[in-house]
């Protein structure tokens, strides 16, 4: 399996196949707009802008599963931002990344990645991913918003990284794959 068998709902409940991705570096990205990590957006739109026309595309997934910060419907979240950072990249319908509800797309991440630790911001996340699943760091399910999975141009994952990695590392990861 590879990012091409899925499909997608977008933000209207159209269903789109991933497959539409074919021959592109993609990052896909759960993401939540009351998180203390929304501000990656305004990177993740600089970096969509400087690759873009290179064949790279951001897969925006909002979740609610991560203490609510995702509030809203599908329409509004996408409003916030557009308004707020002006993203231009494709954003899907709000979904669940972990757990028994998991979409199929974010079930298949999590069995073919490792949680690569919170780094420096363990001491606050630690408890909260803890309190959620006893065995979290054993485990390749998303811990939190905004953690990002690059795939390469044949749909197979390259890389995870987790919501406290530094946005200069995952630009640098895509500079390198493209």
């Amino acid at each position: 399996m590879n990012l091409y068998d899925f499909t997608a709902l977008t933000r209207k409940g159209e269903e789109v196949p991933l497959r539409d991705y074919e021959g592109k570096l993609v990052l896909v990205v759960n993401t939540a707009t009351g998180c203390g990590f929304t501000p990656q957006y305004e990177e993740l739109q600089a970096i969509y802008e400087e690759f873009g026309s290179k064949g790279f595309e951001i897969l925006d997934f909002p979740c609610n599963q991560f203490a609510e910060q995702a509030p809203g419907t599908n329409e509004e979240i996408h409003t916030f931002c557009k308004g707020r950072f002006g993203i231009t990249f494709p954003q899907f319908g709000k979904i669940d990344v972990r757990g028994e509800n998991a979409a199929p797309l974010f079930k298949w991440l999590a069995e073919n990645t490792k949680f690569n630790g919170f780094g420096i911001a363990g001491a606050i996340l630690a408890p909260i991913a803890k309190k959620m699943d006893s065995d979290y760091k054993n485990n390749g399910w998303v811990k939190w918003n905004f953690t990002k999975f690059l795939i390469g141009r044949d749909g197979n994952i390259i890389a995870r990284f987790e919501p406290t990695e530094k946005m200069k590392k995952v630009k640098e990861a895509i500079a390198a794959a493209l």
